[in-house]
Order: C-alpha cells, then sequence, then structure tokens
C-alpha cells in the first residue's frame, strides 16, 4: 500500500476515506512534458488574459464551497461550522491577481544614456511544483499557484496525502476554467517521486510548506539541481500581552489564535508572555474560554473543536503536556469533562498551562495542537528574551495600546511578521516569511513574483 497508494484516513473514525494510486514513471514523464510545452505558449500570452483565465479558475473553486467544507473536516477535522477557506482564498488570490501587471513590468535603469535602451524584464522560471500541507490545503496551495500561474509559469501540484481531495479540488476548477492542458496538473506522486523530481532539476522552482524535516528532506533532494526552493517549515509563534494591553481584547483573541483548527496552525500561537499586572486575569479568562469548546465530531454544526489530524498528532501534545506536568507545569482544563476526548483517537481535548518555562517541550518544539503555556513576564525585555528564545521565526504578536511601542518591540523580534492586537492571519499585501528553521523564502505580497521569476536584463545601444 505504502509503495503504490496515497491513502487518507480520516480523523473522525480512523477509517479509510480516499485512496489513490501513485503516478507510473511513465505518466510522470509525460505530466512534465505536457508541462513544459503549455508553458511555452502561456508565457506569452498577456497579462489580461492571464488574469481572466485566473480569475475564472478562482470562481470555479468558490463555486464548491458547499462540497469543499464537510470534505475538509472528513479529511482533517476541521469543524464545519467554521465554513472552509474560500474566504481567505478569494482575498488572497484577488490581491496577487490584480498586483501582478504592476509587479512584473520593467525596472528601468537607474540612469538615463542617451542612445540606449536599458532595462530588467522579470520571466517565468518555467516548472514550479507546490507540494502543500493539509492543515490550510487550500490556503497555503494558493499563495503560490495564482502569483506563479500569473507570472507565465506552469505549476504541478502534490497535495499531502490526508487532503488529496482538495487536490482534485483545484484541478476540476482548473479545467472548467478552461486552462490550457497541461498547464496545471494535481499529480499523485510518493515521497521518493518528489525527491526524484527535484534531485534530476526537472523542475525549476519548488514551494513547500510542512515540516522543518520535511524541508530537510527537499533540500537534500534538490542540492545539486540548482532548483530554487521556497520553504515555510515549523514554528512556534509567541504573543505578549504589555501593560498597557485591552486585556478583554487579548483573552478573546489569544485564546481564538491558539486554539482555532485544533491548534493546526502555521502561525497560530503556542506560548503567551503576559505582564505581570494582568496575569491572573489573563489565565483565568483563558481558562474559562477553553472551557467552552466542544470537542466532537467535525460534521456536527455543534462543535468548536474538531479532532487533529491524525492521532499521531495528538499522541504528540498529549506526550508534550504530560512531560510538563511532570515537570512542574500546573494543567488547568480538567479533559475529563471534554468527553470525545479519546487517548487513543485523534480526539484530543483543549489545555491551558501554567508554571511553564523554556526547559519543557511544550515552551520550545512546535506542538500544531490545541494546548498553549501561559508566562508571567515583568517587563518588555524579559518578553522580547523569551520570545526569541526559539529556533523557530514565523510571527509574533504583541497586544498593546502603543502602536510605537510595537514597531520598536518588533524590530527586536526574530520573526517573518510582527502583529499588534491580532494574529493567526495573512495579509496579501505583505510578505509570508520566516527566520532561523521556519525557512526561507516569501509569498504573497510583490515580493512572491522574485522568486517565481527570473531577472533578465536588456542592454540596447542605437547606432
Amino acid at each position: 500500500m505504502a509503495d503504490t497508494d496515497i491513502v487518507c484516513i480520516s480523523p473522525i473514525d480512523g477509517r479509510e476515506l480516499v485512496r489513490r494510486p501513485i503516478l507510473t514513471e511513465a505518466a510522470i514523464e509525460a505530466a512534465l512534458a505536457s508541462a513544459r510545452e503549455a508553458q511555452k505558449g502561456w508565457r506569452n500570452t498577456s497579462m489580461a488574459e492571464r488574469a481572466q483565465k485566473v480569475s475564472a479558475f478562482l470562481d470555479a473553486l468558490l463555486a464548491m464551497n458547499q462540497e469543499a467544507v464537510p470534505e475538509l473536516a472528513q479529511q482533517m477535522g476541521r469543524p464545519v461550522r467554521y465554513g472552509g477557506e474560500f474566504r481567505g482564498v478569494e482575498e488572497r488570490a484577488r490581491h496577487m491577481i490584480g498586483i501582478a501587471e504592476k509587479s512584473l513590468e520593467p525596472i528601468p535603469a537607474d540612469d538615463e544614456k542617451p542612445g540606449f535602451r536599458r532595462m530588467i524584464k522579470r520571466e517565468p522560471v518555467g516548472l514550479v511544483l507546490v507540494v502543500a500541507p493539509w492543515n490550510y490545503p487550500y490556503l497555503t496551495a494558493i499563495n503560490t499557484i495564482v502569483p506563479a500561474l500569473m507570472a507565465g509559469n506552469a505549476v504541478l501540484l502534490k497535495h499531502a496525502s490526508q487532503t488529496v481531495l482538495a487536490g482534485e479540488r483545484f484541478q476540476t476548477a482548473m479545467d472548467r476554467a478552461g486552462m490550457p492542458n497541461g498547464l496545471f496538473q494535481n499529480l499523485y506522486l510518493s515521497h521518493d517521486q518528489t525527491s526524484r523530481i527535484l534531485g534530476a532539476g526537472l523542475v525549476d522552482h519548488c514551494n513547500f510548506t510542512g515540516s522543518v524535516s520535511g524541508g530537510r528532506a527537499i533540500e537534500r533532494a534538490a542540492a545539486g539541481s540548482f532548483t530554487s526552493l521556497g520553504l515555510e517549515l515549523g514554528g512556534k509563534d509567541p504573543a505578549y500581552v504589555r501593560e498597557d494591553a485591552n486585556i478583554d481584547h487579548a483573552i478573546e483573541n489569544l485564546v481564538d489564535g491558539a486554539f482555532f483548527n485544533s491548534g493546526q496552525c502555521c502561525c497560530g500561537i503556542e506560548r503567551i508572555y503576559v505582564h505581570e499586572r494582568h496575569y491572573e486575569r489573563f489565565v483565568e479568562g483563558a481558562v474559562d474560554l477553553v472551557n467552552r469548546y466542544v470537542l466532537g465530531n467535525p460534521l456536527d454544526e455543534a462543535t468548536t473543536l474538531g479532532p487533529m489530524a491524525h492521532k499521531r498528532f495528538a499522541d504528540l501534545v498529549r506526550h508534550q503536556n504530560a512531560e510538563a506536568v511532570a515537570k512542574g507545569a500546573r494543567a488547568h482544563i480538567d479533559t475529563r469533562r471534554f468527553g470525545a476526548d479519546v487517548g487513543d483517537t485523534a480526539y484530543l481535548a483543549p489545555q491551558v498551562l501554567t508554571n511553564v518555562d523554556h526547559s519543557m517541550s511544550v515552551m520550545r518544539d512546535e506542538s500544531f495542537g490545541p494546548t498553549v503555556g501561559i508566562m508571567k513576564v515583568k517587563d518588555d525585555e524579559e518578553a522580547i528574551r523569551l520570545m526569541n528564545d526559539s529556533p523557530y521565526g514565523l510571527s509574533a504578536a504583541i497586544w498593546t495600546s502603543d502602536v510605537d511601542a510595537a514597531e520598536t518591540i518588533g524590530e527586536r523580534l526574530e520573526t517573518g511578521t510582527v502583529f499588534m492586537n491580532r494574529c493567526d492571519y495573512l495579509d496579501p499585501a505583505l510578505a509570508w516569511t520566516g527566520v532561523k528553521d521556519t525557512g526561507r523564502g516569501a509569498s504573497l505580497s510583490k515580493l512572491a513574483y522574485e522568486s517565481l521569476t527570473r531577472p533578465k536584463s536588456y542592454h540596447l545601444r542605437q547606432i
């Protein structure tokens, strides 16, 4: 099974939901060849034609929302009450379509020289491979698919086995939009096949979203091929509640930022540092809100916390919580009140931990689940030190009434994005990027077009 099929096991009941055979080597060669051929024509189309086709794809995808929402619940456990991902998909896609022409226009030379025409143009890299994750299977993939197509590239999508149906939705929408044959292809690839494609230099750029270990495997596979890479990897995103924060707003938003999607968010809040003035009140308010969650079947409209995508993910968080308590942490949530929490399944009750420190895995290593540690701090200096004490750097959130203070603190934080009074959101006008083990490269904003194109200089002398 592992060598020939891609299988999705539903976290709802542990049963097989969907199975697809991986491609043969001949089918992979044919897919690559047709993508190369389609890209030759696509790169020569006008920006207006690209925008029309990509917009038609987006409209076709958005029309599938009613079917896609329960599919997501079945594949990775997100409750249907939250309505899927297509609002964010539309915001990001329409922004990237709208800025494409300006982002890709020729860059004139800094100084004019009579008798010369000098400029830098942006050319498509060619063939882009998107290796997408299961936690936000539409939002993460759209970050690269739309700008790659708008820049004149062909796109191959390898989706996670846990959300294989999302890849098929992308393909159906592309087909309904009348995209040129071969320009976009959803491929059923094994890890070994993906590695061989990268190692042989058969694609020109690869964007991968996933774990740090997965990112390292992608880098090893591509080594020596000169394939460019965009990597969005792990995170341990912190939040700091300052003395001047609106505490009620901070409680409500940080609880949501930590527990939405069962904590399975790339930029979800995993550790919170609260000024000592507000610490007791913050913990009390957070525990009260967390106790209101309803853990259960994500297809039930009453459920606000579904299962994690896989039992092994839930087991990791169980282990982190247990290790923290063994080292002296206090667990504030009585998990017995969450009747659906079963120790040998993907269902996991939420947890709030205090009396934690950075010797504990739950404050140091990525959890990617419904648990959060809260620490008391005395001032900005202590908060900054603790927020930077991590191998990751995707986003960091500051709760304060002082915009200047947030910017000043943000300049000292080792992170890709600084939020003030919000978290767990991607602004498509800003670069989505990270530092340290979180990866490299940038998606969204006009900077996304830099990695999906190559510069070509024109030095034209008139005689």
